[in-house]
């Protein structure tokens, strides 16, 4: 197993991002088959969308609507990015180590007004499939990375940020800068 390389798959679509209380935030998604050109496609309208949302770092399948394990991440020139693997596609995503729990401020743009306090691990072991090929992948990372990856794995089993906060004293309301 290897670590992702930077997403090369075919130009996409910008798709409307779901926001709460959309049904398919809070429903499982489905495992896909990676070789499957419906979800290439859907990879690349990942990437593009994530590209053109200001501040986005990740975007998964079920915030465009799409009830899939599927998801886009690039912490690319992030200010709290350590370990950085470019943009990258991942499906059927699972964690199979984690460590180093600590908390941190999320936001996310299927939550636009808030913002909140998530304890996550600072270090993850990540095996996935990629679009595509379907080659199976193991990614080690940390920090802002790692947060970015476990925020997304959350979306594709169906949780929220705000599903994972520790109560109402850690939700914010999100900053809007002029």
């Amino acid at each position: 197993m290897t670590a992702p390389v930077a997403w090369d798959g075919p130009a996409g679509n910008v798709l409307p991002v779901v926001t709460a209380p959309a049904t398919v935030l809070s429903t499982v998604g489905d495992e896909v088959d990676p070789a499957d050109p419906a979800i290439v496609q859907l990879a690349a309208d990942l990437v593009a969308t994530m590209k053109v949302s200001p501040g986005c770092v990740g975007l998964a399948a079920p915030q465009v609507g799409v009830g899939a394990q599927i998801f886009a991440v690039d912490v690319t020139g992030h200010p709290k990015a350590a370990t950085v693997h470019g943009a990258f596609v991942l499906c059927n995503a699972k964690i199979i180590e984690a460590s180093r729990w600590k908390a941190g401020r999320e936001g996310c743009m299927s939550v636009p007004d808030l913002t909140g306090d998530v304890k996550r691990a600072g270090r993850i072991v990540v095996s996935a499939m990629l679009p595509g090929s379907g080659e199976a992948v193991e990614i080690t990372t940390d920090a802002f990375e790692a947060r970015a990856l476990q925020h997304e794995i959350d979306h594709c089993a169906g949780k929220l940020f705000l599903d994972r906060v520790a109560g109402a004293h850690a939700i914010y309301q999100r900053k809007v800068y002029l």
